[in-house]
């Protein structure tokens, strides 16, 4: 790209010319580019990879636009949460796709998690009600700890699939707490995470 001043002698320009050039704004910076028309080969890999953003994008609405337990506010916050881990921040749409699409490629069934409900906040204990949209997810792991990215305890989900329990303890009156579900190694879904939720410990 060739920085300009004065574009066409005007003080901004945008639009192709002649199927030569293509002019616009960038970064609040006036730039001319070659005119290239995208390639869109279609291969099997590609075709594949839409597949599973095409697949994401649908569970993710459906478990919205459910009638009772569907994914709400603390479900999205809390997948920002893990979103918000990376050196690079993605949202909590980009966060459960980009897992979705690590879970397909690895050759696994993907898996959504909503409707947390934090059921106990006891001194000593705090208690997680947690569903899933995938039914062949049969065990899973709570890992809990006092840092978002040092989840550093664990315990086993009880619960009947695709509702899962967990309690988190010992815990610490006044504390903040932040735990994630994550599919064990070798379940169908392993890969599959939660956002990253909190509560504090009363």
């Amino acid at each position: 790209m060739a920085k300009l001043n004065a574009p066409l002698f005007s003080f901004n320009a945008a639009g192709q010319i002649a199927k030569a050039l293509v002019y616009f704004g960038w970064k609040g910076i006036d730039v001319v580019r070659s005119y290239v028309i995208p390639s869109n080969p279609k291969t099997t890999a590609q075709t594949t990879q839409r597949g599973y953003m095409i697949a994401a994008v649908a569970a993710i609405h459906t478990a919205q636009g459910l009638a009772a337990g569907m994914m709400a506010a603390l479900d999205t916050i809390a997948y920002a949460l893990w979103g918000s881990c990376y050196a690079t921040p993605r949202t909590w749409f980009n966060q459960i796709v980009k897992n979705w699409l690590d879970v397909e490629v690895a050759g696994n069934t993907p898996a959504l998690f909503y409707d947390c409900q934090i059921t106990t906040t006891t001194p000593g204990q705090i208690d997680v009600d947690i569903d899933t949209d995938e039914a062949t997810l049969a065990n899973a792991t709570c890992f809990w700890g006092t840092s978002k990215t040092a989840l550093i305890n664990s315990v086993a989900c009880t619960g009947v699939m695709p509702n899962m329990l967990a309690t988190l303890t010992p815990t610490v009156a006044g504390t903040k707490y932040f735990f994630q579900i994550r599919a064990n190694a070798a379940d169908p879904c392993e890969g599959a995470r939660s956002g990253i939720y909190h509560a504090v410990s009363t």
